[in-house]
């Protein structure tokens, strides 16, 4: 019981300053990690204020924090379309029954493929596969796992913890940018953020060319519109071939072939550096293709810019 009063509360609040952020900025600073892991932390501290140890307490301070996080992704994701249905003159029960279908089908939808990137992964790679494996590090759920263990079976670092803390105060008093992403950074696979960083920098080279070449606020923010939609596009796309990938893996499995997806033989030694020019072109087309999409000066300004 203590657990449920645990998650609505923390739920209710989360959810709120999901949605205001969302509502603000967009969703692309939903705070999700920060909010999980201040649920965690507070599930946590309740369990052990009430005596709740050992595995029934990390089950709850994980069904919590499970709670928490959803309710602040979905949160946000509902002011994200009702604000853009709001721009575009949507109507609100149409929307907010379009959400509730969206989060019921996905609820009943998103075992599946959760459970084939599983266990594709595991199947090729007895050892190291699976959910918190190499291929899939789960970096966040192991967080969670880490925080829950450590705080109800009382072998929490809490030095480390106030050092955290410290940190981020620290970071707000100069003025970081966004702490949260520095946070967030600092537990990331290398690969992830790298990767990251590398976007970061085809931003800042549009960013440039942008401004030399004059573009008013309106071309600045078709330009800023183009890009977000080609990079939403390749990471979409690389989302779904690595289902794509793990699906045909899981097939391969399930009929008693090499758990693998189909090579071609010799191409894996020349592959990495196939990769080089490909990322060249990527590069190009996320720099070039937005700018060209900058209009005319005299064209009205898209919703972004007008609000």
């Amino acid at each position: 019981i203590l657990a449920a009063i645990v998650m609505l509360i923390t739920g209710f609040f989360f959810a709120a300053v999901s949605g205001n952020l969302v509502g603000m900025i967009g969703s692309s600073n939903n705070p999700i990690s920060g909010l999980t892991l201040a649920t965690t932390v507070v599930a946590a501290l309740t369990m052990v204020i009430v005596g709740a140890k050992g595995t029934q307490g990390v089950a709850a301070v994980l069904g919590v924090a499970a709670i928490g996080c959803v309710s602040a992704a979905v949160a946000g994701e509902m002011l994200q379309d009702l604000k853009v249905g709001h721009i575009l003159g949507g109507t609100p029960w149409k929307m907010q029954i379009g959400d509730i279908i969206g989060v019921v089908v996905a609820s009943l939808v998103m075992f599946f493929p959760l459970y084939v990137l599983h266990v594709s992964d595991l199947a090729a790679n007895p050892l190291t596969g699976g959910f918190g494996g190499k291929n899939l590090p789960a970096p966040q759920a192991g967080l969670m796992a880490a925080l829950s263990q450590g705080i109800v079976g009382g072998q929490m670092a809490w030095p480390l913890v106030l050092v955290g803390i410290a940190m981020g105060v620290s970071l707000i008093l100069i003025k970081v940018r966004s702490p949260m992403l520095f946070s967030v950074g600092m537990y990331l696979p290398l690969e992830t953020t790298f990767a990251i960083f590398v976007g970061g920098l085809i931003r800042g080279v549009v960013d440039r060319m942008r401004e030399k070449r004059g573009f008013n606020d309106a071309q600045k923010a078709r330009v800023e519109n183009a890009g977000i939609l080609a990079a939403s596009g390749l990471i979409a796309g690389e989302a779904l071939m690595g289902l794509f990938i793990a699906t045909v893996v899981f097939i391969r499995d399930r009929m008693h072939q090499p758990a693998q997806f189909w090579t071609v033989p010799g191409f894996s030694g020349i592959a990495p550096w196939l990769a080089i020019p490909v990322f060249v072109i990527l590069a190009a087309y996320l720099v070039f293709v937005p700018l060209r999409k900058a209009g005319a000066p005299d064209e009205p300004a898209p919703p972004t810019a007008m609000m």
